[in-house]
């Protein structure tokens, strides 16, 4: 299934201050300056580095491993010091990426970059104008705060990069509607309740519908409308994924060709290794339910490759075990990744 033309619409997810990199992975690195830093080759191919600063290594999540790194070069491109250049290049070479793979629109978040409203305003403006000035694709402005989102739309110039999404609007800040009219935007809407996460696949459902006839009353056309149904990890519980996939199959039932269906489906490999693994079956099972679009990385999630998937190797049954809640506790795919059973070409 998806949108009546077998199109895939794929929302670029890694401009995110959410984005981590693990302190032990092979991307972080000493510089030859003899800084910490995050490595990563900039547009022309060549080798650069973006220092990882003081303060963020007093932080928490630096404690635990783990570096932000879009949020590292969100704040240093800001601030104006001699690492802006290599901060702007890092940001202009994951806008690149994310082009040359096919992303149809950039998601841009910024809600971690600062725990101030104003602050996070702030960036969202910038970085609005600076991923238009480097790049030409359609812009998704994401924020779990309604003023962080209108001040991204307001810097959307849509003459130059298209007409922008609005990512998201649900019930509990159902007023967001209100911005889609008023900027012309696309629209993510989600399957959260009044004060909460949904518990199954049925309140997914609910909430689903309640959000989108409300969009539809305020005359937004359904084609604009992208339903995100929630991915959870499924390393919480085992039933996450068919959670997530009856509510893929009920809401396309139930609304038709015309609506999209969507989602942030890496969250379903959250806590779990072999990560693109999960993923791409996930993605898989997921288009086969009624997804057309979703949230992802088009730079390691290509859809020949998932389509292409070989559907009877042992690498595929055990992560579709996995994610059909036929796998307790994970226990089987966690026991063949220890023993290297699902590494690529086993």
């Amino acid at each position: 299934m998806g949108d009546g033309n077998g199109r895939f619409t794929t929302i670029g997810e890694n401009i995110h201050t959410t984005r981590v990199l693990l302190r032990r992975g092979k991307r972080i690195v000493e510089a030859p300056d003899g800084r910490e830093s995050v490595r990563f080759r900039d547009r022309a191919g060549d080798s650069r580095y973006l220092p990882i600063p003081d303060a963020v290594k007093k932080g928490q999540d630096y404690e635990e491993g783990r570096v932000k790194h879009v949020g590292i070069a969100v704040r240093t491109a800001m601030a104006g010091g001699p690492d802006t250049p290599v901060a702007l290049e890092y940001l202009a070479t994951l806008v690149d990426r994310q082009e040359r793979a096919g992303a149809d629109y950039l998601d841009l978040n910024v809600d971690e970059v600062s725990l101030k409203p104003d602050e996070q305003q702030q960036a969202m403006a910038w970085l609005a104008g600076m991923v238009q000035e480097t790049g030409s694709t359609p812009l998704s402005i994401d924020s779990s705060n309604g003023d962080t989102i209108r001040t991204g739309l307001e810097a959307v110039d849509a003459d130059r990069s298209g007409r922008p999404l609005l990512n998201s609007a649900s019930l509990e800040r159902i007023e967001v509607l209100d911005d889609v009219k008023r900027f012309d935007t696309r629209v993510v809407v989600t399957a959260a309740g009044d004060s909460g996460m949904p518990a199954g696949a049925g309140e997914r459902v609910d909430n689903a519908t309640r959000i989108i006839e409300a969009a539809l009353g305020k005359g937004i056309e359904a084609s604009d409308i992208f339903v995100d149904p929630l991915v959870f990890p499924i390393s919480v519980d085992i039933e996450f994924g068919n959670h997530c996939l009856d509510a893929i199959r009920t809401i396309r039932r139930r609304f038709g060709p015309d609506i999209h269906v969507t989602g942030g489906f890496s969250n379903v490999s959250f806590g779990m290794p072999q990560r693109r693994l999960i993923n791409d079956v996930f993605l898989l099972l997921a288009i086969e339910a009624g997804a057309d679009s979703g949230i992802v990385d088009p730079v390691t999630s290509h859809l020949d490759e998932v389509h292409g998937m070989d559907r009877a190797s042992v690498r595929y049954t055990m992560a579709e075990d996995l994610l059909l809640g036929r796998d307790d506790r994970c226990k089987a795919f966690l026991r063949a990744h220890r023993r290297g059973q699902l590494n690529e070409g086993d």
